[in-house]
C-alpha cells in the first residue's frame, strides 16, 4: 500500500518546484508529483495550507553514541531528530572512544541502521584519539561508508597534519566538516570577548579564535583542492571570508547554527539556567548575529545547522566557566528559522528548504535533499501558520539544555517521512 500526501505547497530546490501539488509514496520511492494524482491503493494524507519539503539534513550532530549515553544515544537523537522534521543528521565523532578507526564507525553505522529510520551519516576523526598529532585511519574509514571526516569540538592545530588529512580527503572527493578555533589564542575564554563578558567578569573569545583557523583551512583546502566546510560560523568577519573564497573558487561552503542568528551575549544573565546559553562559538554582538543573517540572505552561507550537543543538568549546573559548552537543537531548529528569518520575509521558503535540506545533500553527496521522481520519500509536512511555545519538558532528547524554554514561535513540523515511513506526528 502505497501513501498519498494531497494538497500541500511542495517546496523543492532541486527540481525548482513551488506550488500546490500531490506525491505519491510507493516502496519508500517517490512516484508520480502533480497536480491531481491518484491511487486505488494508497493512505491519504492531507496537506493542504502545509508546506511540504524534502526531510530535512543536519550537518552538525553530537549523538553522544559511544560512552557519553545518559546525555543522548543514538535511539533518543534520532527521535528528537525525526520531531525536528529531520530524515537525515551527521554525527559528530568526539565520542568516547572517538570515531578514528573502521570499527567505530560501523559500531554507530550498524546501531543506527538496525534501530531508527533516520538516516544517520557517522563522521570520522582526522587524528588518532582525537590528538591532532597523528593521522587516524581516513581511508579505512573511507572505504567502510563514512561519507565526512571532522575534528569537531576542537581545531588540529598542527597545520601540516590538516594539509596531509586533506589530501587523503581528496583522493575520495569527502568533506572536512572544519571546527574552527585557534586553543592558543582562546586560553580559559568562556564566552564572546565584549561589553558582557567585562560586566560578568567571565574570560572572554575573540573572533579571531575562529576567524584565524577558517583562514588557515580555507588556504589550506584550496593549495591541496579538497571540500572544506566550516561549521558553526559566528563572526561577521567570517561572512565576508567566505564570500572572498567563493568568488575566488574556492571549494568553501559555510553553516550557521539557529542560536547565532537569533541570540547575542545580551540575552547572557546570573542565573540558574545561565549555563544553558554557553556554547562554543560564543553567542556574539548584534553586528555579527546581522552579518550571518544577510549572509544566509545572499546565499554566502549555504547550510543551516543545529550543533546539537546535548549535555545533563547535571553537566550545566556548574559555574559558567567550568560547564560544558553547548545546546540542544534538533526539535527548535525549523521554528526559529521560520519565526526569525522566513516570516520576517529575510529568507523565501525557497531558501529555508535548500539550507535546510537540498545544500546539505549536495556539500555531502548522499541520495535525499529532493522531492523528484525515483528519490527517496525523505518529506517533512511543515504548517507555516502553527504557533506553539518551546516546552524543554517535552523535548525527545533526552537533554534539555535550551536558551530557548518558553519562546513564542511560528511554524511546526507536523510529520516526518522516512523512505515511506511516518517517523513523527506532530
Amino acid at each position: 500500500m502505497g501513501t498519498l500526501v494531497k494538497g500541500g505547497r511542495v517546496i523543492d530546490p532541486a527540481t525548482g518546484t513551488d506550488d500546490v501539488m500531490d506525491i505519491l509514496i510507493e516502496d519508500g520511492i517517490i512516484k508520480k508529483v502533480g497536480k491531481s494524482v491518484t491511487s486505488k491503493n494508497a493512505e491519504v494524507i492531507d496537506a493542504k495550507k502545509k508546506w511540504v519539503m524534502p526531510g530535512f539534513i543536519d550537518m552538525h550532530v553530537h549523538l553522544r553514541d559511544p560512552g557519553q549515553t545518559a546525555k543522548e544515544d543514538v535511539e533518543t537523537g534520532c527521535a528528537a531528530a525525526a520531531a525536528g522534521g529531520f530524515t537525515g543528521i551527521v554525527a559528530m565523532p568526539n565520542t568516547k572512544p572517538p570515531i578514528d578507526n573502521p570499527d567505530q564507525f560501523l559500531y554507530v553505522d550498524n546501531k543506527a541502521k538496525a534501530l531508527v529510520k533516520v538516516h544517520v551519516y557517522q563522521a570520522g576523526c582526522l587524528t588518532k584519539g582525537m590528538d591532532g598529532k597523528e593521522l587516524s585511519d581516513i581511508e579505512g574509514m573511507a572505504k567502510a561508508g563514512c561519507i565526512a571526516f571532522s575534528e569537531d569540538g576542537k581545531s588540529v592545530m598542527d597545520a601540516g597534519v590538516t594539509y596531509a588529512a586533506m589530501e587523503i580527503l581528496k583522493e575520495y572527493d569527502l568533506p572536512f566538516l572544519d571546527h574552527c578555533e585557534d586553543i592558543s589564542l582562546r586560553g580559559n575564554g568562556a564566552m564572546n570577548d565584549d561589553e558582557n563578558a567585562k560586566r560578568l567578569g567571565i574570560p572572554g573569545i575573540k573572533n579571531a579564535v575562529e576567524n584565524v583557523i577558517a583562514i588557515r583551512d580555507i588556504y589550506l583546502s584550496n593549495d591541496v583542492g579538497s571540500k572544506l566546510h566550516l561549521c558553526h560560523c559566528s563572526t561577521r568577519e567570517l561572512v565576508t571570508i567566505v564570500k572572498l573564497a567563493k568568488e575566488h573558487g574556492m571549494r568553501v561552503t559555510a553553516e550557521v547554527c539557529p542560536h547565532h542568528f537569533t541570540l547575542t551575549s545580551d540575552v547572557i544573565e546570573k542565573g540558574p539556567h545561565m549555563t544553558d546559553y554557553k556554547m562554543n562559538p560564543p553567542l556574539r554582538t548584534q553586528a555579527d548575529v546581522d552579518a550571518l543573517i544577510q549572509g544566509l540572505k545572499d546565499d554566502v552561507i549555504d547550510v543551516i545547522a543545529t550543533d546539537h550537543a546535548p549535555h545533563t543538568a547535571d553537566d550545566k549546573n556548574e559555574k559558567f566557566e567550568r560547564a560544558p559548552f553547548g545546546i540542544v537543537g534538533l526539535e527548535t531548529a525549523a521554528a526559529l528559522v521560520y519565526t526569525k528569518l522566513v516570516d520576517t520575509g529575510i529568507l523565501t521558503p525557497m531558501q529555508m528548504a535548500a539550507k535546510m535540506s537540498s545544500n546539505p545533500a549536495k556539500i555531502l553527496n548522499i541520495k535525499g535533499g529532493s522531492l523528484a521522481v525515483d528519490e527517496p520519500a525523505d518529506i517533512v509536512i511543515f504548517d507555516p501558520e502553527a504557533q506553539w511555545t518551546v516546552d524543554k519538558t517535552k523535548f525527545k532528547s533526552k537533554s534539555k539544555n535550551t536558551p530557548f524554554d518558553g519562546m513564542e514561535v511560528k511554524g511546526k513540523v507536523m510529520m516526518t517521512i522516512a523512505d515511506g515511513d511516518v517517523i513523527y506526528k506532530g
